[in-house]
């Protein structure tokens, strides 16, 4: 396997971690012109409010779980959405070395605003498919979400 791996010859334009990178960034870069001019945020940003809003009371390190992001730009993010009193920190109650975050009023205010934005695109988005189509796609994405930890443990 290992002079297999060697040989292979990589065809980016048909590698599907990058087809669903460019993809990835094409969508929320679709949806972040629609509300980067008119509130100010980055796409990190708004992926952070996003998950706030519907989980309030989070960690950064759970914030990085769930957006899949990196610490540097959960912190770079939450310290932006801090700045301008979008996100609000408290020490946790149990363990003061943690802070949870949560949306500020100012904040819930402007996630109520984007969410049916992105909500209708996403329906823009996947108008392209019929019932069936969208059934089999989120299938499709469950089944390798799912298969995704086994990645980790593969040595090449």
């Amino acid at each position: 396997m290992q002079n297999d791996l060697k040989t292979a010859e990589l065809h980016l334009e048909d590698f599907l971690p990058y087809r669903l990178s460019v993809l990835t960034n094409r969508v929320s870069n679709a949806i972040a012109r629609h509300y980067s001019e008119r509130f100010g945020l980055s796409v990190p940003e708004w992926r952070v409010m996003a998950v706030l809003g519907g989980a309030p009371d989070l960690s950064a390190r759970e914030v990085a779980q769930k957006t899949a992001m990196d610490k540097v730009q959960v912190s770079r993010a939450v310290a932006g959405l801090i700045a301008s009193r979008r996100v609000q920190s408290e020490p946790d109650a149990a363990d003061r070395r943690i802070t949870r975050l949560s949306l500020t009023p100012r904040g819930r205010a402007i996630y109520d605003e984007i969410v049916p934005l992105a909500l209708h695109l996403e329906a823009v988005l996947l108008s392209a498919l019929s019932p069936e189509e969208k059934a089999q796609l989120d299938r499709l994405l469950e089944k390798l979400s799912r298969r995704i930890g086994g990645l980790v443990s593969i040595g090449v």
